[in-house]
């Protein structure tokens, strides 16, 4: 069985039993201390799960006009998920512990490589604790991908970690002259918790306000009080109050990261028409002439 949304803690353990093609990706990661999710990923992650870090493998080089978080280089990305281990047919389980945004964050872009079989283990590294998981301290090792794997950059050796073979990009995006083009056109969430997304603080961004259009969408309102993902039913239903469902909604937030927690909450509640803002509020508001709303 494949998984491309939403996995459960007795379902990755149950793919590790049967030592199936898997790779784990251990996303822990705190804005305030950079190096906080690896140092917790050397204590203890799932056995055999690699560390992908947020700065470092999850996001691109930062222009100071492209926002806190860009987007990796496509030919980057591709080559450090296969050195993950990551090709097609292999699925991939991605966690944290802050509720999910980072594994969201690994799992779009997975999927804007084209890799279909990647799941965000619902209800984090708590879950699986909960479970009854284990945890371990060993260095991952990936088996090599084969070379054989048609990319036009492989290097046919037998220990060659070839980069995914994608072409382009398989997940929509907009970015920031096209949004403003199409401003009150299309309907927008914001990730952000509500003062942010109000401007009453901004602790991370130089300018304070949202995106004119956007609706508050906290990422944190997809989740049940026990930190797992709503049921889809009731996901669905929310997202549609939100506008989903009549075409495509825009997601953003402050760097997108957790506007891909939305995403993945409203793919999970069968919607297929939700594009990322990659740059969202951190790029937004690098251009003092770009409109910004209050309250």
């Amino acid at each position: 069985m494949t998984y491309t949304t939403l996995i459960s803690a007795a379902q990755t353990a149950a793919l590790l039993r049967a030592q199936a093609p898997l790779v784990l990706l251990d996303c822990r990661f705190d804005l305030a201390d950079t190096a906080a999710g690896e140092r917790d990923w050397a204590a203890g992650h799932l056995p055999g799960a690699f560390y992908a870090h947020l700065d470092g493998d999850l996001s691109g080089t930062k222009t100071g006009r492209n926002g806190r978080h860009p987007l990796p280089d496509f030919g980057t990305f591709a080559a450090a998920a296969g050195r993950w281990g990551v090709a097609p047919g292999v699925q991939v389980v991605a966690y944290d512990a802050q509720g999910g945004p980072y594994a969201a964050r690994a799992w779009w872009l997975l999927r804007w490589l084209g890799h279909g079989s990647v799941a965000v283990l619902d209800g984090g590294l708590a879950a699986w604790l909960a479970a009854g998981g284990t945890l371990d301290t060993a260095a991952p090792s990936a088996a090599p991908i084969a070379a054989s794997i048609p990319t036009p950059t492989a290097t046919p050796t037998a220990a060659a970690y070839a980069p995914y073979p994608a072409s382009a990009p398989a997940m929509p995006t907009i970015g920031a002259d096209a949004l403003l083009a199409r401003l009150g056109q299309v309907p927008m969430l914001d990730a952000r918790n509500g003062e942010r997304f109000r401007g009453e603080v901004e602790p991370l961004d130089p300018v304070a306000g949202h995106i004119p259009g956007a609706t508050l969408r906290f990422f944190r309102d997809n989740l049940a009080p026990d930190g797992r993902f709503k049921p889809a039913a009731a996901l669905r239903q929310e997202y549609a109050a939100l506008g989903a469902g009549a075409g495509e909604v825009v997601h953003q937030c402050g760097s997108g990261v957790t506007a891909c927690h939305n995403l993945l909450a409203m793919v999970h509640a069968g919607y297929d028409r939700a594009v990322l803002y990659p740059g969202s509020w951190s790029e937004w508001c690098s251009v003092p002439s770009r409109p910004v709303a209050r309250g």
